[in-house]
C-alpha cells in the first residue's frame, strides 16, 4: 500500500490550508491518481487496523437499494448515523441510484409512468454481453436528487474495463478524507470489482482511484504523521464463495493473513 502512503505524503508537503464545510479545516490538493493491482494482494491498509467487516457490510448496504440505516446492515457501519433524519432515511444516496434510478416515460395520454433502472445489473450484463463497450458506467451522482440527499455523493461514478480477461475498475471521487474515508473507499471498490470479475468469469485487476478535492483535516495530521512511521505488513488475501453475485452475503467472504499496526483513532469532520 505504498501507492496511499504516497498520496498522503503528497498532500503533506504540497497542500494548502483551506476551510471546509465542516469548520474544521483541511489540507488540500486537487486531482490524484493511484492504481491498485489486486494480483498483487487486497488493498486493505496494514499499517493501521482498518475495519473490513464495516466496509464489507456497508458496501452490501448500498448493493441492497437501501438508504436507511436502520436497516440490519447498516447497524455494522454507524458512520452515517451522524446525517440520517430521525427516521433514519439518508434520501436517495448511494443504494437507491446505484439499483433505482428514477426513469420517466410517456404513457401515451401527456403524463409519464416513473420505472428504475438497476445501474448494477446493467453493468454486469454489458460486461457479459458487450464487454468492450465504453459505457459501463455506474453514477450516484443524480443531480436532480442532490438536494433530497443528506450528503451528495462523494464517490460519484465507476467504469469497468476489460481486456485480455481481465477487469479493471476506475473511480472518480469528487471529494476525498486521506484518513478515514480513502482507506474504505479503496477496499470497497476492490471488493466490488472481485464480486463483478467473478460474475462475469473474468480476473479481478486494476483498481484505478482518480481524487478530486484530497485532503487531509488539520485534527488528522499528527496521526497519519504517525501511521508513515510503521512499516508495511504483506497484503491480505480476500476469497469469496462461488455463487451468483446476487446471493452473495457477508459470510461469504473470508479475509486471510491480515497483519496490522494498531488503530489510530481519527474524529469524523460532519
Amino acid at each position: 500500500m505504498e501507492q496511499y502512503h504516497s498520496l498522503v505524503r503528497e498532500v503533506l508537503e504540497n497542500g494548502v490550508e483551506k476551510k471546509d464545510r465542516t469548520g474544521v479545516g483541511t489540507i488540500s490538493i486537487f486531482g490524484t491518481q493511484r492504481k491498485y493491482d489486486l494480483r498483487k494482494g487486497f488493498p486493505l491498509l496494514t499499517t493501521k487496523k482498518v475495519r473490513f467487516d464495516g466496509i464489507l457490510y456497508e458496501l452490501l448496504w448500498f448493493l441492497r437499494g437501501s438508504t436507511n440505516i436502520n436497516d440490519d446492515l447498516a447497524q455494522h457501519t454507524p458512520i452515517w448515523n451522524a446525517w440520517a433524519a430521525a427516521d433514519g432515511e439518508l434520501g436517495p444516496v448511494y443504494g437507491y441510484q446505484w439499483r433505482k434510478w428514477e426513469k420517466f416515460t410517456s404513457d401515451g395520454n401527456g403524463g409519464y409512468v416513473k420505472s428504475y433502472i438497476d445501474q448494477i445489473q446493467q453493468a454486469i450484463d454489458t460486461i457479459k454481453k458487450n464487454p468492450d463497450s465504453r459505457r459501463i458506467i455506474v453514477s450516484a451522482w443524480n443531480v436532480a436528487d442532490i438536494d433530497r440527499m443528506k450528503l451528495p455523493p462523494c464517490h460519484a461514478f465507476f467504469q469497468f474495463y476489460v481486456v485480455n480477461g481481465r477487469l479493471d475498475l476506475q473511480l472518480y471521487q469528487r471529494s476525498a478524507d486521506v484518513a478515514l474515508g480513502v482507506p474504505f473507499n479503496i477496499a470497497s471498490y476492490a471488493a466490488l470489482l472481485m464480486m463483478v470479475a467473478q460474475e462475469c468469469n473474468l480476473e479481478p485487476g486494476i483498481f484505478t482511484h482518480t481524487l478530486g478535492d484530497t485532503h487531509i483535516y488539520l485534527n488528522h495530521v499528527e496521526g497519519l504523521k504517525k501511521q508513515l512511521e510503521r512499516t508495511e505488513f504483506p497484503l491480505p488475501v480476500l476469497k469469496i464463495a462461488k455463487k451468483p453475485f446476487w446471493d452473495l452475503k457477508y459470510e461469504d467472504f473470508i479475509l486471510e493473513n491480515y497483519q496490522h499496526h494498531p488503530f489510530i483513532k481519527f474524529e469524523v469532520a460532519v
